[in-house]
């Protein structure tokens, strides 16, 4: 079993820890105690074997198809075909050490470097705008490039939204509906990140980092009137950074013709589609897809699902789209269960992450949304992208291992609520 307590009785813990007096008071209680009972391990459940479970298989089915992916372009291009292979290789090795090292942390230990991690992630933003080492790729300057090494500054900063977010929330759980003290600080957050990414010109960060904190807000228990207006908000600064430029609305629209824009703006989709159909039912078998061969764009990045869908058919394809709903799943599952509000709001941020990153990278490769260049997690050729979704898991493990450490003290808690 994984737990004494039923799906019912998570939930209403999760709510006694956004608003319960009872909470508040355990709040109360000094940091050193708090902190002892987060230092405790306790016994694996079934949703910590889960989440490890899914990104194992995921990494090990991504190093496989980012060979498949791009062993032939690379070959073209006078590289070794193992080139993109190697190096997310590498990448995989250092998250998986990144992982194990998080998931070993105490989850509470990340509160006292919230001003650092901060005060980092703005700074790295600014990488990609210094000479010589910012890179730009598709009209996005989004990159650091330092010699061999690449990375993009946008995914640590989506781990530190998760951690800065619910650290504040935290802290201002009995004034929700306070606009000076939450409400206007919880935008700034939320504006600082989008706004950074807007100005390397990454929209698909944007979406993301804003997703990330309205997702931890909600989950917190902001009311729903300053959601709204916050939610309309950033749509509209969305808005504003598309509308100045023709050539942004003419791709931000293209997914609404895939067919008339085939030859241009709505090639890579449109190649996708191809890709997709050819795989049928059982696919082309691994190594099998001819979009791969020069005809699909970035087939190895953002768009390795199109080839997942043609090498591995409509099954395989399928099995991906429920092993990340697993994963969003379990990581709602350790957040109903986490044994604090701020346990529970960055389990909640990091599922969020996921499941929000994923949709609109699948979004996009099937036609129902605009391409935004994001990468699917755990997937897609990209090692800073995969390095950082492996620390994400790890933090969300670390939450899971703590589940059970205060147990008997929640058991008592739930009945009185």
């Amino acid at each position: 079993m994984t737990s004494t307590l039923s799906v019912k009785d998570r939930k209403l813990a999760a709510l006694d820890r956004v608003g319960r007096p009872e909470r508040r008071q355990e709040n109360r209680q000094p940091r050193e105690r708090r902190g002892a009972r987060h230092n405790e391990l306790g016994p694996p459940t079934g949703t910590w074997y889960g989440i490890v479970g899914v990104v194992v298989v995921f990494v090990t089915l991504g190093l496989v198809m980012v060979l498949s992916a791009s062993a032939v372009t690379q070959a073209n291009q006078g590289n070794s075909p193992y080139h993109v292979f190697l190096r997310q290789s590498m990448w995989a090795g250092l998250g998986l050490i990144a992982m194990a090292i998080v998931a070993r942390v105490p989850y509470d230990a990340w509160r006292r470097f919230v001003i650092p991690l901060a005060v980092l992630g703005v700074l790295a933003m600014f990488g990609p705008f210094a000479p010589g080492i910012g890179s730009t790729v598709n009209g996005a300057r989004a990159w650091i490039r330092i010699g061999g090494f690449g990375a993009q500054p946008s995914e640590f900063l989506k781990f530190v939204a998760i951690i800065v977010t619910a650290d504040f929330l935290t802290r201002r759980r009995d004034v929700m509906n306070h606009r000076r003290m939450t409400i206007y600080p919880l935008a700034a957050i939320a504006g600082a990140g989008g706004a950074l990414c807007l100005a390397q010109k990454d929209l698909g960060s944007g979406i993301v980092l804003g997703s990330i904190v309205l997702a931890i807000a909600w989950m917190a228990g902001m009311p729903f009137r300053p959601l709204v207006s916050l939610t309309s908000l950033s749509v509209l600064a969305g808005t504003a950074f598309i509308l100045p430029s023709q050539r942004r609305i003419d791709r931000f629209t293209a997914f609404l013709d895939p067919e008339g824009n085939r030859d241009h703006l709505g090639y890579q989709m449109y190649q996708g589609f191809v890709s997709m159909a050819s795989g049928g039912l059982t696919g082309s078998g691994i190594g099998g897809s001819r979009g791969k061969l020069g005809y699909l764009p970035y087939a190895h990045s953002d768009f390795i699902f199109a080839i997942i869908a043609d090498e591995l058919g409509f099954i395989g394809a399928a099995t991906i789209i429920v092993g990340f709903v697993l994963l969003v799943w379990f990581g709602i599952q350790t957040a109903l269960a986490a044994p604090d509000r701020f346990g529970m709001l960055v389990a909640g941020g990091v599922a969020a992450w996921f499941g929000v990153q994923t949709l609109v990278n699948l979004g996009g490769v099937t036609g129902l949304m605009p391409v935004t260049g994001l990468t699917l997690p755990f997937f897609s050729a990209g090692g800073s992208s995969l390095f950082v979704s492996m620390a994400a898991a790890g933090l969300l493990l670390s939450v899971a291992r703590r589940i059970n450490t205060s147990g008997e003290r929640r058991r008592v808690e739930t009945r009185r609520a």
